[in-house]
């Protein structure tokens, strides 16, 4: 039987946020020093390229750290359709979920265009989590294109690419004012007894959330009182020890994604990379090369 599980995860890592991921980081080894996964953001925002950033996402990497691809500008560029849609884009998300409404082919573009960042700068790639995890139908067809591990829902881990998935409820934060501060301290600490019988818990971060002392001492405790009946593992090492677990019991198996008709040279070949790449730069950010 596999040891109950925990997960770290730090979003929205990029050279806008290193300063306070620095510190979300040292605030992690205060309670133990344990793996994390580190989504990083390759050009968040459309910032330009950090050198220095890229050489401590390097760094992390070396010390024990995942890192993994958490999306490519962060920005929600599309149109809403209706008044729930223009919420959960513009509200939930505040205009952040990428990867909710993108058509095949332009998912595919920004994923090959991390992908080709990652390859850049040697470090290897396991999974992908969308901003707000929020993934539309034509960015899981671009999944089973790339050689990718896993990805992660809010409330699931899904192997790739025949999308067994594991229930794993995130715990996150909300810190935009005191009282959902006071609200999500309140509901993790429920939400984390819940789930203490569930194989797979995830604690998942953002920068902010070592800037409010309430926060950081509710992360704290109960990253410290999980880790007394848990062991912590990256995502990417989750989901290679569920993969080779024989019972199945507790995993979801959703439908199959329809065929997608293979193009002559393949979609993974390097010259089509090439090709998306430079379209991402093109056609996302144009004043920056991807």
């Amino acid at each position: 039987m596999i040891k109950p599980s925990l997960c770290v995860v730090l979003h929205d890592v990029a050279p806008a946020t290193q300063g306070a991921c620095e510190r979300l980081l040292r605030a992690i080894d205060d309670v133990a020093e344990i793996p994390r996964t580190l989504l990083a953001v390759p050009r968040y925002h459309c910032d330009p390229p950090s050198v220095e950033f890229e050489q401590w996402l390097k760094h992390r990497h070396r010390y024990g750290d995942e890192i993994a691809l958490h999306g490519y500008t962060h920005l929600d560029e599309g149109e809403s359709h209706g008044i729930l849609d223009h919420l959960r884009r513009h509200h939930y998300t505040r205009g952040e979920g990428e990867f909710w409404d993108l058509s095949l082919p332009e998912a595919m573009r920004r994923l090959t265009a991390g992908v080709r960042w990652f390859h850049r700068l040697g470090v290897q790639l396991y999974g992908f989590v969308a901003p707000a995890w929020l993934i539309g139908p034509g960015t899981w067809e671009a999944l089973r294109w790339l050689e990718l591990s896993y990805t992660c829902t809010l409330s699931r881990i899904v192997l790739l690419p025949d999308r067994h998935s594991l229930r794993s409820q995130s715990l996150v934060y909300s810190a935009d004012s005191l009282w959902r501060r006071q609200a999500s301290v309140a509901w993790n600490h429920t939400l984390a007894l819940l789930q203490r019988h569930n194989p797979v818990l995830r604690l998942e971060l953002h920068p902010h959330d070592v800037e409010y002392p309430a926060i950081r001492r509710s992360w704290q405790r109960l990253l410290a009182a999980h880790l007394r009946e848990r062991e912590a593992f990256t995502l990417a090492e989750v989901a290679d020890r569920w993969r080779r677990f024989t019972n199945w019991d507790l995993l979801d198996t959703d439908s199959p994604l329809p065929q997608l008709e293979q193009r002559e040279g393949g979609l993974g070949s390097e010259q089509s990379d090439r090709r998306a790449d430079h379209d991402v730069a093109r056609i996302v950010q144009p004043k920056y090369h991807a």
